[in-house]
Order: structure tokens, then sequence, then C-alpha cells
């Protein structure tokens, strides 16, 4: 066994659409972090200042106070609240990889759902933009480009990003392997809903149902029959793809929902119980670590108070840190079987092109 390398996974609420707030409880739970000697510090998707879930429920004509409030709010990638979090990261000498909604200096409205690496210098590894919103964060925020698409060779390995639906691109993905990734980190959002849970909808009918004086029953099509989003099924199938494909370690770290999320979704909303009991009833992104096969690898909680640890598979309903320890000379057996970018590929038959430009609004000579 080499080395090992500590990663700490955030499974974190923000303090909805306060930038200050929410890096200062980033900067906490870093310092905490790295006094459980972590190497590396995770934290979910758009982290700062909060993930645009109303835009999931509620029509986009309600939403134009919450879009200022996330314009506002979004922070600039050399802006003072990333800067304290490259602060923090020197000191304590640990890895950081923050999401966080980007604001732009050339436009007042334009948006990027964003993540930064942070080295032990402080200084930024990489920078990724989304490619593609996924359905709803359309209305939020605008595409990225190919330029975050790198791999960090660092002193405690070579770790890649992407986010959330970023992780069903096997372009991208592939991307990332052919940098020789050893880590892959994917950040993920607390919940995602695609449709009103059913135990909403059902309690909703059965209380018009009452009201009307009716037997409670209704004609609801097959498309109403179906299952929501099923987070930690959907992410954790296409990380562990990911694991398997590229013999790399997985980090995935999701959000938490904060009641302080649910009431700002709501109020305000045309119909602000069904916001808020679908945001209830939402099934809830999961925290967890996965090996070079892409099979659930437990880590583990360290209490605050006592220093113990206790072997956790994921984090999912309450807030808290969790740790794994991998040796990344793990990353090599599986190489034998499948190198999907060397020995078990045909360089002579696909060939894969992937622009690294930052784009920019207008170039001026």
């Amino acid at each position: 066994m080499g080395d090992l390398t500590r990663i700490a996974a955030c499974h974190a609420a923000p303090v909805f659409l306060s930038a200050k707030a929410t890096t200062a409880k980033a900067i906490s739970l870093i310092q905490e972090a790295a006094g459980n000697r972590a190497n590396l510090v995770v934290f979910p998707e758009s982290y700062i200042p909060a993930f645009p879930i109303w835009s999931a429920l509620r029509a986009p004509t309600e939403n134009h106070e919450l879009f200022k409030r996330m314009a506002v709010e979004s922070v600039f990638v050399d802006g003072d609240e990333m800067n304290a979090i490259r602060a923090t990261a020197k000191q304590l000498g640990v890895l950081v990889s923050i999401g966080f909604s980007e604001k732009v200096r050339y436009s007042s409205a334009t948006l990027f759902n964003s993540n930064v690496l942070i080295g032990t210098d402080g200084e930024i590894l990489v920078h990724h933009r989304k490619l593609i919103p996924t359905f709803y964060e359309k209305l939020t925020w605008a595409p990225g480009d190919g330029h975050g698409l790198q791999v960090a060779d660092t002193q405690f390995g070579k770790i890649g990003i992407l986010i959330c639906g970023e992780n069903t691109n096997p372009l991208a993905r592939y991307a990332l392997t052919a940098q020789g990734e050893q880590i892959h980190i994917s950040s993920w959002p607390a919940v995602w809903p695609t449709r009103i849970p059913q135990s909403v909808t059902s309690a909703l009918i059965t209380d018009e149902a009452k009201a009307n004086g009716s037997n409670g029953k209704a004609a609801v099509s097959s498309v109403a029959r179906g299952a929501n989003y099923d987070n930690v099924a959907a992410n954790r199938t296409r990380a562990a793809a990911h694991c398997f494909e590229a013999k790399c370690f997985g980090v995935l770290c999701a959000g938490v929902l904060g009641d302080d999320s649910i009431e700002a979704a709501a109020s305000g909303a045309g119909a602000p119980e069904v916001v808020s009991r679908a945001l209830q009833h939402s099934s809830r992104g999961a925290t967890m670590f996965l090996d070079t096969t892409g099979t659930l690898l437990p880590g583990f909680t360290i209490d605050s108070q006592t220093s113990t640890r206790e072997q956790k598979d994921l984090l999912q309903e309450k807030e808290g840190i969790l740790y794994v320890d991998v040796d990344l000379g793990d990353c090599i057996e599986g190489k034998q079987y499948h190198d999907i970018v060397g020995g078990y590929q045909r360089l002579d038959v696909f060939e894969l092109k992937v622009d690294r430009r930052r784009r920019q609004p207008v170039s001026f000579e």
C-alpha cells in the first residue's frame, strides 16, 4: 500500500442566496476537514450561493425576483468570496473543489454553473463551466465551454471534475480519462425534481375531491404515474460507469436542502403549497465514494467532539462531512483489462478533438 489520499466530501446546505454567509460556512467546513487531515475537500454543485431549484417547480413568469437575487449573489471567479476560499486552502495546505454560480463582468445577468479546483498554494488549477445546463437549469445558466475539461496533476493524485448531468456525457468523461484521471469529482444538487411527486399529487387530488364531494378518483396519465427522478440511483449509475471505465475513484458530493431554500422557493409562487410539499417529498441526493470498479466504497464520519469515527456508506438527509482514504495504486490493476485510452483503444479508428478555448462575447484587435 502506498501513501493514502484522504478525501472529505462536504454534504452541506448553503445559506440560501447569501454568498457571504455561504462562503463563511464553506471556510468553516474546510477548516474542520483540514483538522481531520483531509488532503482534498469537496463541495456540491453551485454551493455558492444556491442551486436554482425554483425553476423546476415554478413558471418562469414567477421567478424574476429570484433570478435577480441569484444574479446579485453569484460570485466572480476572482472576487472576494473565491479569494477568501483560496487563501484558506493555501493557509491549510489542502486542495478544495467547490461549485458556484459564476457571474462575469461583461454582463449583469449572464451566469455560469461553475466549479474550481484550488491547489494547496491557493492557485486555481481548474476553472470549469458546465458545458450545457440541464433541463430547467437553462433558465438560469448559460452554456459553458471546453476550457475546464482538464485534469490537475497534484501531489494527491490526478483530479478531474464534471458537474451533475455532464457525467452522462461520454465524450466529456473520455476527455478526462485520456488525461490519466485518478480521482473523479462529480457534484450534484440536493434535489432535482422532474415532476411533482406522486405523494403530493395524490394528496392534492384527495383534498380537491373532498371539497367537490367526489369519490377522489381521477384519470391520471401514464406519464403522471411515472416515478420522480431518483437522485441516488441516477447519480451513482453514471459515476460508477465512469469509475469502471476510467479505473478511477469517484467522489459524489451532493447538497442538502435547507428549510430556508424551501421557504424561499415557495414564497410568491402561484401554488406555494404545491412547491413546498413537492420539495419536501422529492428524492434527496447522496454523498458517497466509489472505488475503481464502480463499487460503493464506504466512508466514515468523525465526531467533532470525541474524534470518534463511524463508518457510513453515504450521507443523505443530514449535513456532515464524509471521509475516505484511497490508495492511488488501486487505479493500476483494472487498466490491464480495459485501458480505454491506451491498450484497449483503437486510436487508428476513433479520434476525439476537444476545443479548450475560453469563449468571450467579442474579440477586439
